[in-house]
């Protein structure tokens, strides 16, 4: 027995020594397993355990005790609290505050170049230039060594003379608008309607001849009340929003530049450098409007205020959650509710379904809506509209030796006067293409008035023609800076870019294109059909991971044991008896792949003429079906800005029969119903939404609730799909 070990001196050798007191085994107690068969939980089974779904109960629910007290403090001071009540009329009862005073109700909408806000006693909302002015070193006219738009090409470093404007914008320009008046010329032949063969020199010859006429300031009944600053520099304001900036001079001390923070439905990248200035910028505006338009003068007031903020169709997920962040922590309001634009669309002009075509001031958004919700698939946001009219109608002018050939668009009342231009003398009707005169006023700060006269002849119908010619219009700078101030939205789990996207919009960005843009060809869930984004989260299928279609799910971060004897893999090393197919179907990262794709879409413009858009919009909107397609032809609604131009519904309703003859009864293009105005129609439907009664709206986002969960709320708040 020499030299042998105790049991604990081994244990202590090897590490292994007992901690359990010296307890023995049979003293520790017997643990049954949990049988999985009567194994229960009720977390997060129910709604009531989510707080987007508890807490608009709880509000009700106290707002039930808050009114049954208060009636039962009015009965025990003697007060009437119905209104049947004898003594109403001798006692004065005080007015309690509801949750749905229509006083309390703010609906915005922001555009690219105005926004509307009012509140939902309103009949028609007040109308604000998205623009701010703020103190510069220089103004936006005298930037780039005072380049003007249009933008003239220089022959020999200068521009050329007066006597060849024709020259001044190149000769794609000039071939594509030969071109279409050409084209102009035949379809009136064909209509019967009289075309002169020197109408174009008429114009021409009057227009090169014609001096101005000068009236003094003074003798001007129609003068313009300029913006006025005070004499010392230091003491003038930081900034100016809405008409105030744009009547700003344009040689002020000091000098302003003017922002607009918003282009396209979404951030404006092009005129920024940071993005927290953007965002400064707009909240600015809003605050600004609902101070000076709507009258709320205190800002802790706004706590008991409702705000329905209207959205585009096909939106940016990172413009919806810091608008939303803008709204309720920037400015104090206390409930914001979400609605889309087409949406909010038939419920002003009173629709169930329709196909609505909202052409704004540098937007056009397509999307069929069919029994109170937008059909995802159907949403289309175009990069053109009303803004490119008018610098293609100016262009055009000047083309035809406009008389006031300076026209700048940087300046701030010669973009006044081309709007003004645009409105007054813009028509798709066949019957205005005819030699015609006019007259225009050109008021500018300190200098006295200049009355011009000048002929057209159909510059006033090809701008509008853009629509449907697109290539006319100048795309050259609307992808600029792209995705370089703002970054994308992305997945909270695993970063892929989850921005919505829709089938029609993919159609036409793949149109615009000429490749396929999506992953191997086609966009599909595991089970064949095709994805409506943001794509719904799926059942798990464990054995759909076999198939070949589906890509392989990424691996665990956590590393496992290698077994002795075997030897790590390397990837680098072919497989035996695999292609390089196989090979990068098993390597390929599905996440670097959606972000490749995305930025290949980022990189592309989504232009397409008018009316194939709205017809790729009805295909994916109608989903095969012949009857909802007959009734979406049959109730395509324009709306928006651009909409009011005179002769547009009928030219268009005319295109669809001549694209799709056997619709041709079907087809009907109308503005909305009781002549309401297509540019209000979409504020006028979220004052109908938020009017609602609150009991049966779930959709408003309270701001207690934005503080715990943030954007998460979005996802159980909003009636469409995030």
């Amino acid at each position: 027995m020499v030299g042998k070990k105790s049991g604990r001196a081994q244990l202590r050798e090897e590490g292994l020594e007992r901690t359990d007191n010296n307890l023995e085994l049979t003293t520790w107690p017997q643990v049954n397993m949990i049988n999985q068969k009567n194994y229960y939980t009720e977390f997060m089974k129910r709604e009531d355990q989510f707080l987007a779904y508890r807490a608009p109960q709880d509000e009700q629910r106290a707002r039930m005790i808050k009114e049954a007290r208060d009636k039962d403090r009015a009965l025990a001071q003697g007060l009437p609290t119905e209104v049947g009540d004898e003594t109403m009329d001798d006692v004065e009862v005080p007015t309690l505050s509801r949750e749905d005073d229509p006083a309390k109700l703010i609906i915005l909408h922001i555009g690219s170049q105005n926004m509307r806000i009012g509140l939902g006693t309103d009949a028609l909302p007040k109308t604000v230039p998205m623009v701010i002015a703020r103190k510069h070193k220089e103004s936006e006219s005298e930037e780039d060594g005072g380049e003007p738009s249009p933008k003239r090409l220089k022959v020999d470093g200068v521009i050329p003379a007066d006597a060849y404007p024709e020259k001044w914008f190149g000769d794609d320009f000039s071939d594509q608008y030969l071109a279409m008046s050409s084209a102009l010329r035949v379809r009136m032949r064909t209509n019967k309607r009289r075309v002169l063969p020197n109408s174009k020199d008429l114009v021409v010859n009057f227009n090169r001849r014609t001096p101005p006429d000068i009236i003094s300031e003074h003798n001007d009944v129609n003068r313009i009340d300029w913006t006025e600053l005070p004499s010392d520099a230091q003491k003038a304001p930081h900034f100016f929003i809405g008409q105030d900036a744009l009547r700003l001079p344009e040689q002020s001390n000091p000098r302003y530049k003017l922002f607009w923070p918003i282009r396209n439905g979404s951030f404006n990248e092009r005129d920024y450098t940071n993005r927290n200035q953007i965002y400064h910028d707009i909240s600015k505006i809003i605050e600004e409007a609902i101070r000076v338009q709507l009258g709320v003068t205190a800002t802790r007031d706004l706590i008991n205020y409702k705000c329905v903020f209207v959205i585009p169709d096909l939106y940016e997920r990172i413009y919806v959650t810091t608008m939303l962040d803008i709204l309720i922590r920037d400015i104090g309001i206390g409930k914001v509710c979400l609605q889309q634009e087409s949406l909010s669309a038939t419920f002003g002009a009173g629709y169930s379904s329709a196909c609505v075509v909202d052409i704004g001031a540098h937007k056009t958004s397509i999307c069929c809506v069919d029994e109170g919700m937008c059909i995802e698939e159907s949403r289309i946001n175009l990069k053109m509209g009303g803004a490119d009219v008018t610098e293609t109608f100016i262009k055009m002018m000047i083309y035809g030796h406009f008389p006031y050939a300076d026209l700048n668009l940087k300046r701030r009342y010669d973009w006044l006067l081309a709007e003004e231009l645009k409105h007054r003398f813009c028509s798709m009707e066949e019957s205005s293409v005819i030699v015609q005169s006019w007259d225009f006023h050109l008021r500018a700060s300190g200098q006295d008035t200049r009355k011009y006269q000048f002929k057209t002849y159909d510059e006033t119908m090809l701008s509008v023609m853009g629509f449907f010619t697109p290539t006319i219009f100048d795309h050259t700078r609307k992808l600029e800076n792209r995705r370089k101030v703002v970054p994308r939205s992305v997945d909270l789990y695993d970063g892929s870019p989850n921005d919505p996207t829709s089938l029609a919009q993919l159609a036409i960005i793949e149109a615009a294109s000429g490749k396929s843009l999506s992953v191997n060809g086609t966009q599909e869930t595991p089970n064949g059909l095709p994805v409506s984004t943001p794509q719904r989260a799926l059942p798990q299928n464990f054995l759909g991971r076999l198939n070949d279609n589906e890509n392989t799910p990424r691996s665990s971060i956590a590393g496992s044991p290698v077994p002795d004897g075997t030897n790590t893999p390397n990837p680098d090393r072919e497989t035996p008896g695999m292609g390089d197919s196989d090979q990068a179907l098993i390597f390929r990262d599905p996440v670097l792949e959606k972000t490749k794709i995305a930025d290949e879409r980022d990189k592309i413009l989504p232009i397409m003429a008018l009316d194939h858009a709205i017809l790729e919009c009805l295909a994916q909107g109608a989903r095969g079906e012949d009857r909802k397609l007959r009734d979406f032809f049959g109730g395509i609604m324009l709306i928006g800005g651009g909409s009011k131009t005179p002769g547009l519904g009928a030219f268009l309703e005319t295109r669809l029969r001549e694209l799709r003859p056997f619709y041709g009864k079907e087809i009907l293009v109308g503005p909305p119903p009781r002549e309401f105005d297509p540019q209000v129609v979409i504020w006028k439907g979220g004052s109908v939404f938020g009017r609602l009664s609150p009991s049966g709206n779930d959709s408003w986002i309270s701001k207690s609730e934005y503080d715990v969960l943030g954007s998460r709320l979005l996802s159980n708040k909003c009636m469409f799909a995030w």
